[in-house]
């Protein structure tokens, strides 16, 4: 979870790689650009394997490891080209592969910068305020015929089951329950009936098994954390309603301008799902003339 890592090692593989490929023979530059990308997804493969890493982790690194280990192989061929006639390249390949371990000792003496991003999506429903109200304030069982295919559920984050609710009113505590004991202690923070539903979020991290998340992901880390909730109801008819969900998240990496690219991407698609469920239940009940 270094710059070091994520840029500078897949920089310094495609260095050496066109280094000592055009040590041979002269290459040509689909050679430079592309040949740089097998020992990048060998890593790659090896460290999923191993369990270095997780599933999510490897998809985000790796359009990144394979852009710097292209540039690492077009460095190394500009580079040694211009220094053709010169009879020792070789400190300048060490300075390249021992740049990543260099800057991983200088980052780690600083603190994981944070940044706290928010994430809002939003649904049309055709059925009334009180439907939809009913179908948020708690959120009865989710069967697994009712879950929509979403990336994050691809990428093995775990889907949602359930939200249950102590009891109505502020102070009032939402149970969000995933899939592999992922457990959300939510404390209603905003309660307008039909109108707005606003919470705090909690991850009860001892309820989470270390398998479940890859430990760069895991909710409540030092990497990420999901802050706070809202459900926002705008009527447009007793018969329709948009249904708005925004979420508040930390990201605390080295990378942040990259990751949370991912993670509003992610959150966005975990709600769009839970939005779709809402949908569809609401408009069931709705067809059945269900009263709340």
């Amino acid at each position: 979870m270094t710059l070091g890592f994520i840029f500078f090692v897949p920089l310094a593989l495609g260095i050496l790689t066109v280094y000592y490929g055009e040590k041979e023979r002269k290459r040509s530059w689909p050679y430079r650009i592309f040949t740089p990308w097998v020992p990048c997804l060998i890593l790659m493969l090896a460290a999923f394997l191993i369990g270095w890493e997780g599933s999510i982790c490897i998809l985000m690194a790796l359009p990144i490891f394979l852009i710097m280990s292209s540039l690492g192989g077009v460095i190394a061929a500009l580079i040694f080209q211009t220094k053709r006639h010169q009879q020792n390249n070789f400190p300048l390949v060490i300075f390249f592969a021992a740049l990543p371990f260099v800057s991983a000792s200088i980052e780690n003496q600083f603190r994981l910068p944070q940044s706290v991003r928010m994430v809002e999506t939003q649904i049309t429903i055709n059925a009334s305020p009180q439907i939809a109200w009913r179908n948020i304030e708690r959120v009865r069982e989710i069967k697994q015929n009712e879950q929509k295919n979403s990336l994050f559920q691809l990428l093995g984050f775990p889907r949602p089951i359930e939200a249950t609710l102590s009891h109505e009113g502020l102070g009032g505590v939402r149970h969000a329950s995933f899939a592999g004991g992922v457990l959300f202690v939510e404390t209603i923070t905003k309660w307008e009936p039909e109108k707005e539903l606003n919470f705090s979020i909690k991850a009860d991290t001892a309820s989470i098994p270390p398998t479940t998340l890859d430990e760069h992901v895991t909710v409540g880390g030092p990497y990420f954390d999901v802050l706070e909730g809202s459900y926002r109801i705008e009527t447009l008819s007793n018969e329709q309603v948009v249904l708005r969900l925004s979420s508040k998240h930390r990201l605390s990496t080295r990378f942040n301008f990259y990751a949370g690219w991912w993670t509003d991407y992610i959150m966005r698609d975990i709600q769009e799902n839970i939005l779709g469920i809402i949908k569809d239940r609401c408009e069931s009940q709705a067809l059945k003339g269900e009263t709340p």
